[in-house]
């Protein structure tokens, strides 16, 4: 007897099964390139785990730290690109996706701030004007001394405000200077930036827009 070669029904062909995100337009999966030729990243998943770990985290996450969240190594690149694409989304909801100097996060949007104060009635802490003419003063001439300060409001400035300042986190001492007395230079810190919801000392607004600033976002570090 002759043998006959006989077909698979086509529900026993062999199947393959996608796990990764699937373009239908391009009829590929959904994936990025990695870094030194690894394999490629699944940007969807990867957009996925950056929402959520900036959703879920009060402090802002650098670039650096973002990268520690994908599978494989990713070029900076990607991950400010999917960055994009997430603050893109969020544009018409309540929060947003900032990039500040300490790393990208989200917040409530400013205007949001009346409806969630009624969660939590305590105001944020007021600075005199005292407080914040300093604050001004340091912000724009860093680094500066006490005398600087001093020399320039026309007034001696306390120990207690410069000690506000810097249980606030808004400024350090970055040195000394190198005259007699070697008197402390003081300098604005990130926390600052990062509480007025700037990247840079050049997006620093006027005293008065500080203030209005720093007012709503008080529930920060209140």
């Amino acid at each position: 007897m002759s043998e006959q070669a006989v077909a698979l029904p086509q529900s026993d062909a062999l199947l393959t099964v996608r796990a990764e995100p699937f373009d239908e337009a391009q009829d590929r999966p959904v994936e990025a390139p990695a870094e030194g030729g690894a394999a490629p990243i699944d940007a969807v998943q990867l957009k996925k785990t950056l929402e959520a770990a900036l959703l879920t985290t009060q402090e802002p996450l650098s670039l650096a730290e973002l990268k520690k969240l994908g599978d494989a190594p990713v070029e900076s690149r990607l991950i400010e690109e999917l960055l994009e694409q997430l603050a893109q989304e969020y544009a018409g909801s309540g929060v947003e996706l900032n990039r500040v100097a300490n790393g990208w996060r989200f917040r409530a949007r400013p205007e949001m701030q009346p409806y969630l104060d009624r969660l939590n009635p305590q105001k944020p802490p007021r600075y005199s004007r005292a407080v914040m003419e300093t604050l001004a003063i340091i912000a724009y001439r860093q680094p500066v001394t006490r005398g600087d300060i001093e020399e320039i409001r026309g007034v001696a400035v306390s120990s207690q405000i410069l000690k506000t300042l810097e249980v606030r986190g808004w400024i350090e001492a970055i040195g000394t200077r190198d005259t007699p007395g070697k008197p402390e230079l003081f300098a604005t810190t990130k926390q600052l930036l990062d509480d007025l919801n700037l990247r840079s000392l050049q997006e620093l607004p006027s005293l008065e827009e500080i203030g209005s600033l720093l007012e709503q976002g008080g529930n920060v570090g209140a």
